[in-house]
């Protein structure tokens, strides 16, 4: 059994709170618990934020990381964050996180395409299907308003990341929403958090949705902007770095 010791990293501007801990992956169930095996023989169960088909992220015992809730009432004491999809090779988990890996490069500077806007709001009402964006950047002394819809990608398979993991008609959705805002004059951009350490590039998962790679393919015929950015999560031994967007991934159509 493998030891489990908390891992130092800085992990709490991103929302996570204390240090993770590590553990094996006994099965995942009713979507949103997943059982976890601790290095003391205890299962605990996790609770596992994310709703999508975790595709390649769920392997039998996998080494998996949690992170504990800082709320003592909580039913659940931990939260699945991070999972091991390979040797060495670490993919993010909960979808709760990407929005705001998303801003926090955009406010520090890191993705060039998208700098020097200075007020950035989240969940904005837009769209004539009625939906909220992810991010709306406004104030830029040149560039109109970007509209920027975050995608979390953990689907990986040879170093091609794909997405979606699962047929998305809510994706769908989405891409028609952008080109709207392209055509109303805005900037519109679909930013694929690249929550897999694998990842050499971004591929649309023609594979599992045939029909949202070709809406995407025309989404950027009509000018929406396609941007992946892959987070640092790993170092040799596990999660050392942190959920920070550090590199831009080519998208490839």
């Amino acid at each position: 059994m493998i030891p489990v010791q908390p891992t130092n990293c800085p992990w709490r501007r991103h929302g996570i709170s204390g240090n993770l801990i590590e553990g094996r992956l006994v099965k995942r169930y009713k979507r949103f618990l997943a059982d976890v095996r601790l290095a003391n023989g205890e299962i605990v169960t996790a609770h596992c934020p994310n709703t999508g088909s975790m595709l390649g992220c769920q392997p039998d015992d996998a080494r998996v990381w949690l992170s504990p809730a800082t709320n003592p009432k909580r039913k659940l004491r931990y939260t699945w964050e991070l999972v091991e999809t390979g040797p060495g090779v670490l993919a993010c988990v909960n979808t709760g996180r990407p929005n705001a890996q998303a801003r926090d490069a955009i406010e520090a500077g890191r993705i060039p395409s998208l700098a020097n806007y200075s007020l950035v709001r989240a969940e904005v009402r837009y769209g004539s299907e009625n939906s909220r964006i992810d991010l709306h950047l406004s104030g830029h002394p040149v560039q109109p308003d970007a509209w920027v819809e975050v995608k979390n990608v953990t689907l990986c398979e040879g170093g091609v990341a794909c997405f979606p993991d699962a047929v998305t008609l809510r994706g769908q959705k989405h891409l028609r929403e952008l080109m709207e805002m392209v055509s109303a004059g805005d900037r519109a951009v679909l930013l694929f958090c690249v929550n897999h350490t694998g990842a050499r590039e971004v591929r649309p998962a023609d594979h599992i949705d045939p029909a949202y790679g070709d809406l995407l393919r025309k989404a950027a015929g009509a000018g929406v902007e396609l941007i992946a950015w892959q987070a640092d999560l790993a170092g040799p031994d596990g999660p050392s770095g942190s959920l920070t967007l550090v590199r831009e991934l080519p998208v490839v159509l």
